[in-house]
């Protein structure tokens, strides 16, 4: 797909200090764009400034809410783009605490929305959906007619917020674009905790020389390296094809944890793991298997993931040791 749209647009990315704002924004940087950057760098939600520090002083950088109505108001005024990736990802955290997870991925989103309807009705949206929305899969694969049945307050949460784009899209004329993402990870993925995906903590015991643990083991997941995430959501911005829709992105292959867990070992030439029980706590809200059906992205917009599970683990495992101080 041909990117030079992007040379000289101005573009703005809610969560841009997070693990796939930073990767986009760099990217967009390379295309040429003009890129503005809002963060709330709220310690839990992953935005951390040493994944932007190579191009820092390339972007404009606004550390503020989404929250903030008024700031959002100013900050969408004369964009050509926005990518909403700003959000609360953890399960868990929406459980213990549903009305900020209800602020950020819910009213939040119908503020920004309502900005752009007063300030830039023109401005072509992408929101970073999940998978979560479906909740236990009826069938695998998964395809966008599944039916939606979260598992936790994370994701009616995030279903809101992306029904809120396609209902702006569909009344107003707001072209927005909705992209379910599955497990994404690589280099400035959160690894301290398991907020963001398990893969991140896996990964930082690994590069510590420590054990792992696999809970469960047969369960089947997908993952997308976040190369590949970011060229779904700048092919999807410029597409006409994609304005209105709501893509499934998958991955290169499907793998059990236990496997994943192997080959992670591989990719690092060492290292061991234990399987355990669920935890009780998260048992209740596992969804069991799960891997997408991502043949609309792939027909609609040409999208394909580049990236192998072996070869993504082995970069993100070589960033982490080059740069574990910075994120722990």
């Amino acid at each position: 797909m041909n990117y030079e749209t992007y040379q000289g647009s101005k573009v703005l990315i809610t969560g841009g200090i997070g693990f796939i704002g930073s990767n986009l924004a760099r990217k967009l940087v390379n295309l040429g764009a003009e890129v503005l950057i809002v963060d709330s760098l709220i310690p839990e939600y992953g935005g951390n400034l040493f994944s932007i520090s190579d191009i820092q002083d390339k972007v404009e950088i606004n550390i503020s809410d989404v929250r903030d109505e008024y700031s959002m108001r100013y900050l969408v005024q004369g964009k050509d783009y926005l990518f909403n990736l700003a959000g609360q990802t953890s399960h868990l955290d929406s459980m213990n605490d549903p009305y900020t997870d209800l602020d950020i991925n819910c009213r939040a989103q119908l503020s920004i929305l309502e900005s752009c309807r007063k300030y830039n009705p023109n401005i072509r949206i992408v929101f970073s959906s999940t998978r979560q929305l479906y909740g236990k899969p009826d069938y695998l694969p998964v395809d966008e007619k599944h039916l939606l049945r979260p598992v936790d307050v994370n994701g009616i949460n995030k279903m809101a917020g992306e029904w809120y784009h396609i209902l702006y899209n569909n009344v107003y004329g707001i072209p927005a674009t909705a992209i379910r993402l599955t497990n994404t990870y690589g280099p400035g993925m959160r690894i301290k905790d398991a907020r963001q995906t398990f893969l991140g903590i896996w990964v930082r015991l690994l590069v510590e020389g420590k054990a792992f643990e696999v809970w469960g083991g047969e369960q089947l997941r997908d993952y997308t390296y976040v190369d590949d995430a970011v060229d779904a959501l700048l092919m999807a911005a410029i597409e006409d094809n994609a304005i209105g829709k709501i893509f499934n992105l998958g991955g290169d292959c499907v793998i059990s944890l236990r496997d994943t867990a192997k080959t992670m070992i591989e990719a690092n030439g060492g290292g061991e793991f234990t399987i355990r029980e669920f935890p009780p706590e998260r048992k209740r809200i596992d969804i069991g298997d799960y891997y997408s059906d991502d043949r609309f992205i792939r027909s609609v917009l040409g999208w394909e993931p580049k990236v192998s599970l072996q070869e993504g683990l082995t970069k993100t495992l070589k960033y982490y040791r080059e740069n574990l101080e910075h994120y722990l």
